[in-house]
């Protein structure tokens, strides 16, 4: 999720309307081409052995600011809409539900947020994140649950379980916070993830994105932290590629892998057509892309020849 104001944006006119899946633009049908070049010019050895390519399977159209995606139990998405400014107490914000072909099931299937952003599922719970609070639903219902408030927290963002916790990122605070039992608990805070959004729990590790320098952090102990890789300004969603490596999308356009040894190749950049890259979500070899602009949801799935 971008930290700017989403109002100077709304007066961009929408480029997809409509609640069914769509043809894909023409600039997404030219962005293999683009990847082919930007792996080129990282090297012919990098881009030859590690980059995959993005398929295009869908988009579907007529969100509104979509920016976080989470699996349901049963294959289906969740899809969290901002509808409006992302700092901003309005009640408009609610959570849509995508069918794995890009149908839309329920436009509003859960709603009375203000700028919900990262969502994860534990259990029978959906978790979203709201400015300063987190909101659990019933996850086979969407029946409101517990809302959950963090002191001091800016601009909570993206969510993640890890180690039977769950997780929520605050960009205005450069910091994480558990939710247990007893409360939410600070995780932890550093220099180094100023601009903190992207957060996803895997076995041991905890993987960061950050906006202000673009980094992709491997987080296993308070005492323990790498960065993996840099130069990803305004990096948001993170996700794990089959056969090794790691996707991150930067708000503005892009869509980035990230190889093992920490090489960045950009496979998508949609900037220059007014198409935001937000909370990237992979699942299997599926990936999930709010568009917050146009108002549109993305599915891409990863191949390697």
């Amino acid at each position: 999720m971008r930290l700017f104001a989403a109002a100077g944006m709304a007066a961009m006119s929408l480029m997809l309307s409509g609640c069914g899946p769509a043809q894909a633009p023409p600039h997404e049908a030219g962005a293999i081409e683009a990847a082919v070049a930007a792996e080129e010019a990282a090297g012919p050895e990098t881009a030859a052995a590690s980059a995959p390519r993005l398929e295009q399977l869908w988009v579907t159209a007529g969100f509104d600011a979509p920016e976080g995606a989470a699996l349901a139990p049963d294959g289906s998405y969740f899809i969290s809409n901002v509808a409006g400014d992302g700092s901003t107490r309005e009640g408009k914000g609610f959570i849509s539900k995508l069918g794995t072909d890009g149908t839309v099931l329920m436009q509003r299937w859960a709603e009375g947020l203000d700028a919900p952003k990262g969502m994860t599922v534990l259990g029978d719970t959906l978790y979203v994140a709201d400015i300063d609070r987190v909101v659990a639903f019933d996850v086979h219902t969407g029946t409101k649950g517990d809302t959950i408030s963090i002191d001091g927290a800016r601009m909570l963002n993206d969510m993640t379980v890890w180690q039977g916790e769950v997780l929520v990122s605050d960009s205005g605070a450069a910091s994480i916070h558990r939710l247990t039992p007893e409360g939410p608990q600070l995780l932890g805070a550093s220099t180094d993830w100023a601009g903190i959004n992207g957060v996803l729990g895997d076995g041991d590790r905890l993987l960061i994105t950050t906006m202000t320098e673009g980094y992709l952090i491997e987080l296993r102990s308070a005492d323990s932290e790498d960065i993996l890789a840099r130069g990803m300004k305004d990096a948001d969603g993170v996700g794990l590629v089959p056969g090794g490596g790691y996707l991150v999308s930067s708000w503005p356009g892009q869509i980035h892998y990230v190889s093992e040894g920490g090489q960045v190749t950009t496979l998508l950049d949609t900037q220059a057509d007014g198409i935001l890259q937000n909370d990237l979500s992979v699942f299997g070899d599926v990936v999930i892309v709010p568009n917050w602009l146009p108002g549109t949801v993305t599915a891409w799935r990863v191949a390697r020849d």
